[in-house]
């Protein structure tokens, strides 16, 4: 059980502690594209096995964050977040020592764990404590988790350290003690509702009622039409953007466009992702997280319908311009989702029930690889990219339908520990 005394620094530094958690476990995803050949040198693989090996870590990482989310609902993220700093520090190490893609499987599978319960420990922390910021506080860590990459992964490519090794050594070193110093900050309030907050949705039902709603449970959520239309959005944002990132030089080599071009798209949508998080995450606390949400995806399939246009024309300039808008306009939704996942079915089993709707990612990869490859060879490049955008317009649209889970609210009008 967590300790419902006030905090003795500013909601703030939950933030900032968890961000840097985070930024490193997304640095154990995205340095994959940098040590995929060196690794398959170094434990004899093919590019299949590394492939594959990629894959596991993309699972593992999905399917610990229930879990890991959890254990956290009812101990605290304490627990959670040093187990998941240890499994991540020892991936680091397993990966860096693997002399068989065995041994390296085994890192993929304790560091692909290890990111999986810091990223819903650190996702989640905003819908524990914040009600009137939650989006822009999300935003940041939605944002540390791919702008941190760029700044080690440089470590890496460069080789500063002398080898693949020493460095991801060095990463496992930084993995250690971030995710250890989130584990002595992070905490969370005893109560369902947040007294130093602004009136969120459980806050206006107390004030309406004399009495908090009551919290859903993952298997209660399960059971509303609201889940399962976010969970179908986030199959589409996953499985188009995941193909957008994914196949994006390869779609800028069949249109003919200049190296340069693909390259400074695919620079530029990483960076857009980024920023996206954070700024429209932000833009939701004022407009509204679904009504956001909604508007921004149809701005990013906008965008992907332009890149079509200008790269059929030949028009590097505006296709890297449309790559930008739909890379920004697509990240949003990984700030915005964990905020109304919280208002509509409370804090208290917050973190178990965005770990199941994260679970779509799953099926947004298989859509990004088999199936985007498959869609690519029968109907081809642009027909295969202008489905993605109609389908990802489809899902914006979608969300503007969306209404509130009507929850129960509590017979004795008390607090639910966890």
């Amino acid at each position: 059980m967590e300790s419902d005394r006030p905090l003795p620094f500013s909601r703030w530094w939950l933030v900032v502690s968890a961000a840097f958690a985070m930024g490193i476990a997304g640095t154990f995803q995205f340095v994959w594209s940098s040590i995929r050949g060196p690794l398959g040198a170094q434990v004899g693989a093919t590019e299949t096995t590394v492939g594959t090996l990629f894959t596991v870590v993309i699972a593992t990482q999905t399917l610990s964050q229930f879990p890991a989310g959890w254990v956290r609902d009812r101990y605290g993220p304490r627990l959670p977040t040093a187990v998941g700093g240890i499994l991540m520090a020892g991936g680091f190490v397993g990966i860096a020592t693997a002399s068989t893609p065995i041994t390296a499987g085994v890192g993929a599978v304790a560091g692909g764990a290890g990111s999986g319960a810091i990223y819903t420990i650190a996702v989640n922390t905003p819908v524990k404590w914040f009600d009137e910021r939650r989006g822009l506080a999300t935003g940041v860590l939605t944002m540390s988790y791919a702008v941190l990459s760029f700044a080690l992964i440089p470590v890496v490519r460069r080789d500063l350290l002398g080898s693949l090794g020493r460095s991801l050594l060095a990463f496992a070193v930084l993995a250690a003690v971030a995710c250890l110093v989130a584990a002595l900050v992070l905490r969370d309030p005893d109560t369902e509702t947040v007294p130093t907050d602004g009136a969120a949705a459980d806050g206006r039902q107390a004030a309406e009622t004399g009495r908090p709603a009551e919290p859903y449970n993952w298997r209660q959520a399960l059971t509303t039409w609201q889940f399962w239309v976010l969970y179908g959005v986030f199959v589409v944002v996953n499985g188009v953007g995941l193909m957008l990132i994914g196949k994006l030089i390869a779609f800028a080599t069949a249109l003919q466009l200049a190296t340069g071009t693909a390259t400074l798209a695919a620079s530029v949508i990483a960076v857009a992702d980024g920023a996206g998080g954070l700024i429209v995450g932000g833009l939701s606390d004022r407009f509204g997280p679904l009504r956001t949400a909604g508007t921004s995806l149809l701005c990013s399939a906008a965008g992907i319908g332009g890149a079509v246009l200008a790269g059929n024309l030949g028009i590097g300039l505006a296709f890297v311009a449309c790559i930008l808008v739909a890379g920004f306009f697509r990240s949003p939704v990984f700030a915005i989702f964990p905020t109304v996942v919280g208002e509509y079915y409370g804090r208290t089993y917050s973190s178990e029930n965005y770990a199941v709707l994260y679970t779509a990612k799953l099926w947004g990869s298989v859509f990004a690889g088999t199936g985007a490859s498959v869609l690519v060879s029968t109907v081809g490049w642009s027909r295969s990219f202008l489905l993605g955008a109609g389908v990802l317009a489809l899902g914006g649209a979608v969300l503007f339908t969306v209404r509130p889970v009507k929850r129960p609210t509590r017979p004795d009008g008390g607090s639910q520990n966890r």
